[in-house]
């Protein structure tokens, strides 16, 4: 377990372990999550589905008998396709980042040549005169829209790592702008995409249209004060890109350290029948410290939903199988901490990350669905 940690005081951010297996969080300063107890890195040798590609027909013979890759397939075939998934997502990953480095290189710094500038310089001029050092109205704002991270203490405690954690944001975001303008300069073409997980979210709870051109799949805890925090954000973005932009919701209570979760997603499927799901969502995450079954009914009923329809679905257990298959078919994605989303079958670092996070990489799928590649 890593943490920020000021001068005095608690760390302003704990991170756990990583959520996604094989794919490390990139910018520990934004990443926030509720992970298991347990959670560990658990890695697969790189060459390891290579090799069962290339595995031969018949394995093993008995006498006259034979032993084939299907037969083997049928016993086992579930945990060689989490390791084929596990190699494409490192492969990606490692192909992706050593493309990014290549494009620098080949772009970014024959500019700077060009220019006679270094990049940092280039990059301070693409951030315009207010340079890279947040506004105390900008620290102060952080500070107010993200009570989870702070902790309850006091802004003059944490302004130092605020100002620092803004600071490299507006790097970044210069960094990426600069990019963008000399790809477009130079026409850059980007031709490789990276591996795209694909869920079955048939009866998973819904924002948007099915047809929109992105999709963000979060697997989330209602207990989770990660998940509390990230909520706001994808509403924003949800409202911000309408019809472009699809919202799924899967259940992934982390039952060994939120004894109220699996209970708390039941509900909110219950809720759902009564397509008072997004309702629900809200009211829980606004009030953890109320699921418990008792308050879970009482809310049903403040919401306006039939409340013995609600109860007969919440005491009947009626949607546990579903939440198991969220669980089982998120670990089989690698995920072991919440939230964990997905834009477009692409993992979203970071955990529990800003709305301007997401909606610079939703813009980014808008641009690339739209020109097709």
């Amino acid at each position: 377990m890593k943490t920020f940690t000021p001068t005095r005081g608690r760390p302003l951010f704990t991170v756990g372990y990583p959520m996604f297996r094989l794919m490390p969080i990139a910018a520990l300063g934004l990443a926030a999550a509720c992970a298991k107890e347990s959670a560990a890195r658990s890695e697969a040798p790189a060459h390891a589905a290579a090799k069962i590609d290339s595995v031969p027909t018949i394995l093993a013979t008995i006498g006259d008998d034979k032993i084939t890759f299907d037969d083997v397939r049928a016993r086992s075939g579930s945990q060689l396709d989490v390791l084929d998934m596990q190699y494409q997502l490192a492969k990606s990953k490692i192909i992706r980042t050593a493309l990014d480095s290549l494009l620098r290189e080949r772009t970014l710094t024959t500019e700077a040549k060009a220019t006679g500038k270094s990049v940092d310089e280039l990059v301070a001029a693409e951030a315009g005169p207010g340079g890279f050092d947040p506004s105390n109205e900008e620290i102060a704002a952080w500070y107010k829209n993200n009570p989870t991270r702070a902790g309850n203490r006091p802004l003059e405690q944490l302004r130092s790592q605020i100002a620092s954690l803004l600071r490299n944001e507006k790097h970044k975001l210069a960094e990426e702008k600069l990019q963008e303008r000399i790809n477009a300069k130079r026409k850059v073409a980007i031709t490789y995409d990276v591996y795209r997980l694909r869920f079955n979210n048939d009866k998973a709870p819904t924002l948007g249209k099915s047809d929109a051109p992105v999709t963000l799949v979060e697997f989330s805890d209602f207990q989770c004060p990660y998940c509390k925090a990230a909520a706001p954000a994808l509403r924003e973005v949800e409202r911000k890109f309408g019809d472009k932009l699809q919202v799924i919701y899967r259940q992934f209570p982390l039952t060994s350290i939120h004894p109220f979760a699996f209970k708390a997603a039941e509900a909110s499927l219950c809720a759902n029948e009564q397509a008072k799901f997004w309702d629900m969502h809200d009211t829980m995450f606004e009030n953890q410290d109320k699921l418990a079954v008792a308050d879970l009914k009482q809310t049903a009923r403040r919401l306006g939903m039939d409340g013995t329809k609600f109860d007969t679905c919440l005491d009947a257990g009626r949607y546990v199988e579903q939440i198991q298959t969220d669980v089982k078919e998120g670990q089989r994605f690698g995920v072991n901490g919440t939230p964990a989303m997905f834009i477009n079958g692409v993992y979203v670092e970071g955990g529990s990350v800003p709305a301007s996070v997401l909606e610079t990489l939703i813009q980014k799928e808008l641009t690339r669905v739209k020109s097709g590649s």
